[in-house]
């Protein structure tokens, strides 16, 4: 069975490290996956680090630090690129997805698929969240599959995994680092054929977000423009 490599991307999550790395070796270990987790830690000021630090053993759990940000993009790259496992995977440390859905994400991977991404708006999800953030988030799916010409209905979901060898060809073509990330590398996927299956989660808002919303609206919006018609 190959290894799987699962990042936990985490900047200013001291409040909520501890319980993610806990629920998400227990996930693993429950499957029965020969695994890692890897703590990205992307520059925190909040004691994160330190957090990180203590519960890396150097085997399951590693802590990948940077002094500066990389954004999250950049972050879950650069764990990627340290990852041992031939399948690499990302999930939000507030794990708003439910992780009885991690199997079948990962299985997917292992089953041939290059890329699984949890979908909160493929039919059978559930998904509970202010309806602000709700009407944002599938204006901007909208935009997306419009402008760029992708199928995929969720592309930000914090539940993604990947064949190590395709995620690093495709995200060192991204130019994001940061929120738009994983959508510029879903959309150069699709745009090489890539094998994708978009699996509908259970999922729930984890509360305090790293997202401030109207700036992340334009610049989400600027990058949807860039891609579709080059540097303006």
């Amino acid at each position: 069975m190959p290894k799987v490599s699962v990042v936990l991307p985490a900047y200013n999550e001291a409040k909520r490290l501890e319980r993610a790395v806990k629920e998400v070796t227990r996930a693993l270990e429950m499957q029965g996956y020969d695994y890692e987790v890897i703590i990205a830690e992307d520059g925190s000021t909040d004691g994160t680090a330190e957090i990180a630090a203590r519960l890396a053993d150097g085997s399951r759990v590693l802590h990948l630090h940077s002094d500066e940000r990389l954004g999250k993009g950049g972050a879950v790259l650069r764990a990627f690129e340290a990852a041992r496992g031939d399948i690499v995977a990302y999930l939000d440390v507030d794990l708003s997805t439910n992780l009885k859905h991690l199997k079948e994400l990962i299985d997917a991977v292992m089953e041939g698929y290059d890329i699984a991404i949890g979908s909160r708006l493929a039919k059978g999800s559930k998904a509970e969240r202010p309806i602000k953030r709700d009407i944002a988030s599938k204006a901007y799916n909208f935009l997306v599959r419009l402008l760029l010409g992708s199928k995929i209905r969720d592309h930000q979901c914090g539940f993604k995994a990947f064949r190590r060898d395709v995620v690093l060809d495709l995200g060192k073509k991204a130019r994001d680092r940061h929120w738009f990330w994983d959508t510029e590398v879903l959309v150069l996927a699709q745009r090489e054929g890539r094998r994708i299956k978009e699996i509908p989660v259970e999922w729930r808002h984890g509360g305090a977000t790293k997202v401030k919303f109207w700036n992340d609206i334009i610049y989400m919006f600027r990058q949807i423009v860039r891609m579709r018609f080059g540097n303006l």
